[in-house]
């Protein structure tokens, strides 16, 4: 039996490329509005969005909001104020970001075969057309069992409601097996340790946790990512199909 029954998972930079569908969409906005669109560009919007999703996380601004600034510091930062209205860019921008659905290299190989020993399910922040479209087109929707996006629920991580709301309907009752999996440390950490479930980081970046939020688990990889959740005779069965998986609360 696996030591988690259930993974709550994220999905960019967890499951799908986020750092490319973004480089992107945001090219193709840019060039569409005629403003600058060079790496320097694209740097300019990811520290702003960064900061702005950072600020959701802690409950400082709500996701309208965030939509309706971002392009408005963007064009600002360029030294572009009135390239056009940023509201208009933004749903501009959903629109292009939801054509990309780039995989995380082995995420599809890797679902697989955490879904022989595991209920696997989505929780994601991201905006509903967006999120349903890119799972839609990666494939990684076939092997979920429920898919909860934030917009569509009515709440967000690090909020535990999105969390316990999938528990809800997944009808699990055992919370010790549910293992919250995800990139991001003030969204996916902080949201499972407020939800009272285990987590696990993934930071295949190698990147420096800054945040004073400890992930009960760290990996570099989907395969360390095995580790953590299968026990050692599962692991020895990897790569085995139409293994049975047992799927207590």
């Amino acid at each position: 039996m696996a030591n988690y029954t259930c993974l709550l998972l994220d999905v960019d930079n967890t499951l799908l490329d986020f750092n490319a569908a973004e480089r992107a969409a945001v090219g193709i906005t840019l060039e569409h509005y005629g403003m600058p669109n060079g790496p320097e560009a694209l740097e300019t919007y990811h520290q702003i969005n960064r900061q702005l999703w950072d600020s959701l996380a802690k409950g400082e601004l709500n996701r309208s909001k965030l939509f309706a600034v971002r392009f408005g510091r963007v064009m600002q930062a360029l030294g572009t104020p009135e390239a056009a209205n940023a509201r208009e860019m933004n749903d501009f921008y959903e629109n292009e970001l939801a054509n990309h659905a780039d995989l995380m290299p082995g995420a599809l190989t890797a679902l697989e075969e955490l879904g022989e020993v595991a209920t696997l399910a989505i929780v994601s922040n991201g905006a509903t057309q967006v999120q349903e479209s890119r799972i839609a087109a990666s494939g990684i929707g076939r092997f979920m069992d429920g898919v909860y996006i934030s917009e569509k629920v009515g709440a967000a991580k690090p909020s535990p409601k999105l969390l316990d709301y999938a528990i809800r309907d997944l009808g699990l009752t055992n919370r010790s097996r549910v293992l919250m999996v995800g990139d991001d440390l003030l969204a996916d950490i902080k949201g499972g340790i407020n939800a009272g479930i285990d987590t696990c980081w993934v930071n295949f970046a190698n990147e420096e946790n800054k945040t004073g939020i400890q992930p009960k688990y760290t990996v570099h990889s989907y395969e360390e990512l095995y580790r953590v959740v299968m026990e050692p005779e599962e692991l020895e069965n990897v790569g085995v199909r139409n293994r049975r998986h047992m799927n207590e609360g």
